[in-house]
């Protein structure tokens, strides 16, 4: 098995360091159906803007992972969906109708994290509950090898995407990611105007033109939640 080059790090063999891996990933190992390698890295730089930075991973080789709860007839159920660094989860377009649920959202952290058995900054497809249904997107599944969480913040595993779509419960979904593109602006730069609607001559703290006029500065220079009196 040969160790795979990917940016500045020491790629091992996972089963090697099951020390590196949360609980439930260093425990599904033996259930993959490829190689799997894992990276030390320093826990402050496990998001992935500050890994693919620190390390020289490019963000095309690497996998976030986000668990999404979905929200139908007063019920909430949880599904993880997996796609490139380069892209971002329709948590409320596709996600939302292939669960068949009302509104789907980014689970809250506290809940991922209970739910998972994972380190907020590591969860990672890998060692998931039984019956968490694992959305693939298709890039992902076709990717010859992926940069994910490890389950902890102190690693990461390179693994292929065939292995990530055969995982118990993953579903492969063409379109899942969507380009992260910067929204555009919808007002013209030459259209905006050069000040807020509620600025005025007066800042907070100038004196007005009659310095004697206290009550005046008061009405001037109070905060605007504060009322009338």
């Amino acid at each position: 098995m040969t160790a795979p080059r990917l940016g500045s790090l020491n790629w091992i063999p996972a089963a090697d360091r099951p020390d590196l891996l949360g609980a439930p990933v260093a425990a599904a190992l033996p259930s993959l159906s490829g190689p799997a390698w894992v990276a030390e890295i320093d826990d402050d730089l496990a998001d992935t803007a500050a890994f693919t930075d620190a390390y020289a991973v490019p963000l095309a080789a690497s996998a976030n992972c986000v668990v999404v709860a979905a929200r139908r007839a007063g019920q909430t159920s949880l599904a993880a969906c997996l796609v490139l660094a380069t892209t971002r989860a329709d948590v409320n377009g596709l996600v939302r109708r292939h669960l068949g649920a009302r509104k789907a959202s980014f689970a809250p952290q506290d809940v991922a994290v209970a739910e998972t058995g994972m380190a907020y900054g590591g969860i990672t497809p890998i060692g998931l509950p039984p019956g968490l249904p694992v959305l693939v997107d298709a890039a992902v599944a076709a990717a010859e090898l992926v940069v994910i969480g490890s389950g902890t913040r102190g690693s990461k595993i390179a693994v292929s995407g065939a292995v990530l779509a055969a995982l118990p419960g993953a579903e492969i979904l063409d379109g899942l990611g969507l380009p992260q593109t910067p929204a555009a602006d919808p007002v013209p730069a030459a259209a905006r105007p050069s000040r807020a609607a509620d600025d005025s001559d007066v800042g907070w703290g100038e004196r007005p033109a009659e310095p004697e006029d206290s009550d005046r500065r008061y009405l001037e220079d109070r905060p605007p939640h504060w009322g009338s009196d």
